[in-house]
């Protein structure tokens, strides 16, 4: 009988410090003491923060030690699983596994806690254990779908909830299905896990810690439309997540949760999983497309859109990671549930990942609406350093730089556009006192530059053009015409190039000159 349960953190940063070794040490000292039928050990998924990795809990009572060396493996499994004394001296930071220890008995009241719908699993179970998944309400949406609720009803749900794409254009969920419910013949589902978005990786952890959550809510949207086939396209460089992917497809065949006659409901449904080359292009879902059908990825032209003519020329939703987690809670709890979360224009919550000048970097998920301002004092700890902040990208490499005067405007889709600011995909970028943002602006277009599919003019010699007249404004060497001429190429740039790459390009050199032009004006030599 298992009487107590260990988790190892085991995302790639783990790994890499130990975690296997760590684990391996474990396990052979409980069975050395005989205690390997008694206690259950395996890994969990992302864990927020990566001062305290690799972190090692001991269930039932939630004990928390890291980070853990290999050599304090069979330590613990000495003193606290089989003395029972606490390992004071290991024990983890008070501030981390934040998201985790709001889910423990008694600690609702964490300082940092956040309000988990999409990562409410990650970190407290087993990712490789469909059984765990299953403890933890895992399938119990897609089998009430099967068993209480017309295709159409799931539809409408998911409507009613105002679920927005949480890939970055916030495009409602419900309608996207919508278009493709009423189109004839085959129709297929597919996942966007192709996050190239540089300082994001929100996707990767939800797969890696979570991955049914994803399957699941691919099955609801296939039932949702009428698809019975689904692919998740997901980065190449993704190798943990991508064995944890597979690996929960077949347990889900096994288990008859996917594939043929799920539940013997009448309705089959079928994942497969491919992993892309590396091209930062495939995130826009005409390029993922092309390159799913075996092409150079590519955009297409639009229309017809993916939910008209899509993967094989069928009609297709393309929804990413993120969104797709959502749905599973959604059917579970109902609309009125998830429009309690969040802001009336933006329900629910969104999945950050804080990078830069704080004291706190990670993941971290938090309702709609949230602030700035409150993003970083409370889950980031503060400004490093006691430094003042100055400003911040949102989104990614394609977000916008805001200043101090947005601090306090509400992160949701709308009240950002209203700002002229973006979103996008969620990775928060802040920025101290001493950061250039020229220098900035330089580095994101020369990513752009570099990951251009050349198909359009606009985009292959526009962002070229940008860079070069960045380089001219950081070395001192700009005149006064180089500035107008950066901010006319931009906003060409924006406005005609082909597909999502280039007319987000220019987004950091327009909201940068919006905010900060004295500092490009600054760089001017003459």
């Amino acid at each position: 009988m298992i009487r107590a349960h260990v988790l190892i953190s085991g995302d790639a940063l783990s790994m890499a410090r130990g975690a296997e070794e760590t684990r391996m040490a474990m396990e052979a000292e409980l069975s050395y003491l005989g205690l390997e039928n008694e206690i259950q050990v395996s890994y969990m998924g992302h864990v927020d923060r990566t001062d305290a990795l690799p972190i090692v809990i001991v269930f039932p009572e939630g004990t928390r030690y890291g980070a853990v060396r290999p050599e304090d493996g069979a330590y613990i499994v000495q003193e606290h699983l089989y003395k029972g004394r606490i390992v004071e001296h290991l024990l983890a930071p008070p501030e981390a596994l934040s998201g985790q220890i709001a889910h423990l008995p008694g600690r609702a009241g964490a300082l940092y806690a956040q309000k988990r719908v999409v990562l409410r699993r990650a970190g407290l179970i087993d990712p490789s254990s469909i059984d765990d998944y299953i403890a933890h309400d895992g399938y119990f949406a897609l089998g009430k779908a099967l068993t209480e609720m017309k295709p159409a009803d799931v539809l409408q749900t998911v409507k009613n909830s105002g679920l927005q794409g949480r890939g970055g254009a916030g495009f409602p969920t419900g309608l996207k299905w919508s278009f493709v419910i009423n189109q004839p013949g085959e129709k297929y589902v597919v996942c966007n896990a192709d996050e190239s978005e540089p300082g994001t990786f929100k996707d990767r952890l939800v797969l890696e810690g979570d991955p049914h959550a994803v399957l699941e809510g691919m099955a609801l949207a296939g039932y949702a439309v009428g698809a019975h086939e689904g692919w998740v396209y997901i980065r190449g460089e993704y190798g943990q997540a991508r064995e944890r992917l597979e690996h929960a497809v077949q347990q889900a065949e096994e288990y008859g949760l996917l594939g043929e006659n799920i539940m013997e409901s009448g309705f089959s449904f079928y994942i497969h999983v491919h992993a892309g080359a590396g091209a930062y292009v495939c995130g826009e879902e005409t390029a993922l497309l092309e390159s799913l059908e075996g092409k150079r990825g590519t955009p297409r032209i639009r229309p017809p859109y993916p939910t008209v003519c899509g993967f094989r020329d069928k009609p297709t939703v393309v929804n990413n990671v993120e969104t797709l987690a959502n749905i599973p809670p959604i059917i579970i709890n109902g609309a009125e549930w998830f429009r309690s979360i969040g802001t009336k224009s933006s329900p629910g919550t969104k999945v950050y990942t804080m990078l830069g000048d704080v004291n706190i970097t990670g993941l971290i998920e938090v309702p709609m609406g949230i602030t700035l301002r409150e993003v970083i004092e409370i889950y980031g700890g503060g400004m490093r350093y006691g430094k003042v902040f100055k400003c911040a990208q949102t989104g990614g490499a394609s977000g916008s730089i805001i200043p101090v005067e947005l601090l306090d405007t509400p992160m949701d889709f709308s009240s950002m556009a209203a700002k002229g600011a973006s979103l996008g995909s969620g990775a928060l970028l802040i920025c101290d006192e001493d950061t250039d943002v020229v220098d900035l602006a330089y580095v994101l277009v020369r990513f752009f530059k570099s990951e251009s599919c050349g198909k359009c003019v606009p985009c292959r010699v526009g962002t070229a053009q940008m860079l070069e007249a960045l380089e001219r404004l950081r070395t001192g060497h700009a005149r006064s015409t180089d500035l107008q001429r950066l901010e006319e190429i931009a906003s060409y740039v924006q406005e005609t190039s082909f597909c999502g790459l280039g007319q987000a390009a220019p987004v950091p050199i327009l909201t940068g000159l919006r905010f900060f032009r004295d500092e490009f004006e600054a760089c001017i030599k003459y």
